[in-house]
């Protein structure tokens, strides 16, 4: 039986159901934070810090945090760390309903919420391989699944949520999400339990991590995934950080139409999420990632140039489109093809990358912003999502993908495969090799979906 016959396991609609109601709970507050912060300042830079203090933590601890999520139990790493953000909601609710709430307040919440993300996010994307047996085909099922869940809460019924709330009380939207991660912890707390991560006596953590970091940093088709997002969230982030801004002051939008603005995005993101395995197949993952790249650069570009609400909803439509494809597309490659044993560092130097750029981002629309004009932020990242198109289209080319599929399935045996992890040249190499996985092994080997065919069309991410 192929892998693309396989159901995916019972524990997966556990993890799911978890993921889509704590998404519901992100776009609720993702609605409303920004809007939130404007009631308290119209400063671009306050607001700056604000989206900022979020993607500290993984600038500050994110190596450090793969290094201890592959020393714990991945499962309950995720549920006690839902548990304390759905405690510390509980502050700054109260403080909005005291009428206290401030943004240097808002900016601590933020960065202490960022650091339970990184935590749960890499334990996630760790636990996820081991649940699914390390199937390549269940994996991008799987995240397909999951992303277009993740989009439809937080960004259908979660934004306009966040709004209406925001109406009712500036304390509801934080207790709308706080709720979230409480139910979420609960739902992970009863997923089946998968293999410890194996211990790797008498190393220091600052080394195992650097192991981690290393391995991403040696191989091109690993720098090239990570390189792409963390590129794409420093223009991101100056487009996010303005667009509450720009869609009141240029486009004349109200807080309900925002939340529908942002609704548009998802829209987009929960269609290329579906259509992400299409166009693996019909493209080669390689291409499809460079082609969405460039789907989001041209895009935030037309949003650039917006006059009215319809065209810029058009935009982040397409704009989400392909972030929706990227984001099932990506992660399902390097979760196929990263070490069991690494899986957490890996993930977690990927993010970083990814979370270290984004307080630039932040900050420069910002900058931007106050410098030129509300619009100047929008140019200047879709100048810099078109030029990361053009700069790593080679280190996820095709030929690369392909390569890794085939280093992935090597045969523990085979000494001048180029998937021994213990070769001097390879990029894996460490002190304590991995035993090679007979599930994963076969599970690679044996499927037909589109992270193994043969070909140019067959070729193949909170």
């Amino acid at each position: 039986m192929t892998s693309n016959a396989r159901k995916l396991p019972t524990g997966f609609g556990r993890l799911w159901t978890a993921q889509t109601i704590s998404s519901l709970g992100d776009g609720v507050s993702h609605a409303a934070l920004p809007l939130l912060a404007l009631t308290l300042t119209r400063d671009p830079m306050a607001l700056a810090v604000v989206t900022a203090a979020g993607t500290l933590p993984w600038l500050l601890f994110g190596v450090l945090g793969g290094a201890l999520v592959d020393r714990w139990d991945r499962r309950r790493t995720m549920w006690v760390t839902d548990a304390a953000r759905a405690a510390l909601l509980a502050i700054p609710a109260a403080a909005a309903a005291l009428d206290v709430l401030s943004i240097p307040l808002l900016a601590a919440v933020a960065f202490l919420l960022g650091l339970g993300g990184l935590f749960f996010d890499t334990a996630a994307t760790a636990y996820l391989p081991d649940l699914l047996g390390r199937d390549p085909a269940l994996l991008e099922r799987a995240n397909s699944r999951l992303r277009g869940a993740q989009t439809a809460a937080s960004g259908f019924a979660g934004p306009p949520a966040g709004s209406a709330l925001l109406a009712l009380g500036r304390a509801f939207p934080l207790l709308a999400d706080a709720v979230s991660f409480a139910l979420s912890a609960l739902l992970v707390r009863s997923l089946p339990a998968t293999p410890r991560p194996v211990p790797q006596a008498r190393e220091l953590l600052l080394r195992q991590a650097r192991a981690g970091a290393s391995y991403v940093f040696r191989d091109q088709l690993l720098l090239g995934l990570a390189l792409r997002p963390a590129v794409g969230n420093i223009a991101f982030l100056a487009v996010e950080t303005v667009l509450a801004l720009f869609a009141h002051d240029r486009l004349g939008i109200g807080t309900f139409g925002f939340g529908l603005l942002l609704t548009a995005e998802a829209t987009g993101g929960l269609l290329g999420a579906a259509i992400a395995s299409f166009l693996g197949r019909r493209l080669g993952i390689g291409t499809a990632l460079t082609c969405t790249a460039a789907v989001e650069g041209l895009a935030v570009l037309g949003l650039a140039t917006a006059s009215n609400p319809y065209v810029a909803g058009l935009a982040l439509a397409v704009c989400g489109a392909g972030m929706g494809a990227t984001m099932v597309l990506g992660p399902s490659l390097r979760q196929a093809i990263v070490p069991a044993h690494l899986m957490g560092r890996v993930a977690s130097t990927s993010r970083m990358l990814a979370m270290c750029a984004a307080p630039f981002g932040a900050f420069l629309g910002g900058w931007l912003a106050t410098a030129h004009d509300v619009r100047t932020p929008l140019y200047a990242a879709a100048g810099l999502l078109l030029t990361m198109t053009a700069v790593t289209s080679t280190m996820t080319s095709n030929r690369r993908v392909e390569a890794a599929l085939r280093a992935a399935a090597a045969p523990a045996d085979d000494p001048d495969h180029p998937g021994r992890s213990d070769r001097p040249d390879h990029p894996g190499r460490s002190d304590h090799p991995e035993p090679q996985d007979p599930v994963r092994r076969s599970a690679v080997q044996g499927s037909e979906g589109p992270l193994t065919g043969a070909g140019p069309g067959a070729a193949k991410k909170r």
